[in-house]
């Protein structure tokens, strides 16, 4: 193990938050901030292209390939865990949708910690500080239905750029009119605070290409002389020493690097953005966590926080598919070689088509039944369809209707296997573990049925592929729920901040792990609780708000 000179912050992951932090931090020329990434630098092609991300999840080369314990929810069935491995991190291989959530997510974050710069107020200014909306382009400032000023909600002239999608669909149209015909309102602005609605996503792309943190936020400073940035290497463990009061303070970390052994030093602080999987893994192979789970592994440890891993939540999609007629989808689009020719043809020339598609384009939020305050699902429509993610598309024209419970009330853990770094940790989200899930499960795919059989739809002659309408009992509905249902990426809260006094809480309201020193953690991981929405954005929201607290000392 070889020693190297001392950086003053260490930012582990080069993820949504790590770009962002290793970007703030260093805008202070007297600051030595050194980034480590596990994987390679974002030169795959197909990190680019939009619809890469076919080939970027299930690629050792971009993404850690991990996979779910079996899950009684699940019918005792695993799932493939995509997580980005490259510079950029999951910005690089996710479905590049801009979504923020709800206000109400952020005030219920303020509640829960104690800190009011978590509510949605707070938040919004650090949205807006890294925004590139583009219909703020050229001096616009659209008025909104409400009489305010889009520039009211959204930013310009940031980093991280927010784009209209360059491509729509017939059925998808039918779609979002179908659902107002059921009284979802039609909305073009999913992020002001209430997402209730549908209409198609903005995404994070800059001209037909995928915009992900890299590009927004290294490409412009790469060339900073006290940014150093390391890729292709892991963390094996951090390591600690004792302030005067017998305290523990971080003070480096122990790093692979494409297989050599350095340990590094800090002087301010190790800040892990390694994301809700690999934070957590670290802090345990570093001796914090839960007491027992360590001493099992043969790990000494160093501070015994039972949270640690815990509070893992995740958006499960429940895929419903139906077979239509008389329109285009991509699956009668990609059935001949020239199919396929025109829309390489129409990417290479106007950035595009289907090969500049989100993987989903159209989205709807809206509430479960009557009952709910708030909308708590949020719909992902594709004019596609699959039996599984990385299998060919069905030989007949057919849409898919994913839908997902916002706010799930399941939770699962991420726990080490082993005390060996490179062996990837158990990870069990124990989806539709609640009597609740299950029962907004069955509802999803009622109000489902309930949209497809609007007059909007019937152009199409919509016929239920899956699950089948064979199946229509409560308990019929949440176990073909558990056949058909597939994670949409989203693992949060395994590291989450809280008050000081609370026991589940492994953070403070200012990111800091509690009870050690030098040692924060800014990743998806510090969600108390999972943002109604995609959660790429809301990473990059946090990193910026902790960017300043770091700098403050705070």
């Amino acid at each position: 193990m070889s020693a190297i000179s001392e950086f003053d912050y260490v930012v582990v992951g080069a993820g949504s938050a790590g770009c962002l932090l290793a970007n703030r931090l260093s805008a202070n020329p007297d600051n030595r901030v050194l980034l480590i990434e596990a994987g390679d630098p974002d030169t795959y092609p197909w990190i680019h292209i939009p619809v890469g991300y076919l080939y970027c999840i299930g690629n050792a080369r971009t993404d850690w390939m991990y996979q779910t314990e079996p899950a009684k929810g699940l019918n005792g069935r695993t799932l493939i865990y995509p997580r980005g491995k490259a510079l950029g991190g999951c910005t690089s291989i996710n479905g590049m949708i801009y979504m923020r959530g709800q206000a109400r997510d952020y005030d219920n974050w303020a509640k829960l910690t104690g800190e009011d710069a978590w509510n949605w107020e707070n938040c919004l200014k650090d949205f807006k500080a890294h925004e590139d909306h583009y219909r703020l382009d050229n001096g616009a400032d659209p008025k909104r239905a409400d009489g305010s000023n889009f520039s009211d909600l959204h930013g310009h002239g940031g980093e991280w750029r927010i784009e209209k999608q360059r491509l729509s669909w017939e059925v998808l149209d039918s779609f979002a009119d179908a659902a107002e015909q059921t009284g979802i309102e039609k909305t073009d602005d999913f992020n002001a605070g209430d997402n209730s609605g549908v209409g198609y996503f903005d995404v994070n792309q800059r001209k037909g290409w995928r915009w992900n943190a890299s590009k927004a936020f290294l490409n412009s400073i790469k060339s900073r002389p006290n940014l150093t940035i390391w890729t292709r290497s892991t963390v094996d463990s951090l390591t600690f020493a004792q302030s005067k009061d017998g305290k523990a303070i971080c003070s480096g970390a122990r790093i692979n690097k494409d297989g050599s052994k350095i340990e590094i030093r800090t002087t301010i602080e190790v800040i892990l953005s390694a994301g809700a999987i690999n934070s957590p893994k670290i802090l345990q192979l570093s001796g914090i966590g839960p007491a027992d789970l360590l001493k099992s592994k043969g790990i000494d440890i160093v501070l015994d926080a039972p949270a640690v891993g815990e509070n893992l939540q995740d958006h499960l999609q429940i895929r419903a598919i139906y077979k239509v007629s008389n329109t285009r989808t991509l699956n009668t689009l990609t059935n001949s070689l020239v199919g396929k020719v025109k829309i390489g043809l129409e990417y290479m020339f106007k950035r595009s088509g289907p090969m500049s598609m989100s993987p989903s384009q159209l989205g709807a939020f809206t509430r479960s039944d009557a009952d709910k305050e708030h909308a708590n699902l949020e719909y992902h429509i594709q004019p596609l369809s699959l039996e599984a993610f990385g299998e060919d598309l069905h030989d007949f024209p057919a849409i898919t209707v994913s839908v997902c419970n916002l706010n799930p009330t399941s939770r699962g853990h991420v726990r080490i296997k082993s005390a060996d770094p490179s062996e990837p940790p158990e990870i069990a989200p124990n989806y539709l573990d609640t009597d609740e899930d299950r029962k907004i499960a069955a509802d999803s795919l009622r109000q489902v049925r309930d949209i497809m059989g609007q007059n909007a739809m019937q152009h199409h002659e919509p016929i239920e592929y899956k699950p089948g309408i064979q199946y229509q009992s409560d308990e019929e509905l949440a176990k073909l729920a558990g056949d058909i249902a597939s994670t949409i990426f989203h693992p949060v809260g395994t590291v989450k901040m809280g008050k000081e006094d609370d026991p589940t809480a492994v953070l403070d309201p200012h990111l800091r792990v509690k009870g050690i020193g030098g040692l924060r953690v800014v990743d998806a991981s510090i969600m108390p609780e999972i943002t109604s929405g995609n959660t790429s954005s809301p990473i990059i929201m946090i990193a910026e708000k902790a960017s300043r607290w770091i700098l403050a000392g705070q």
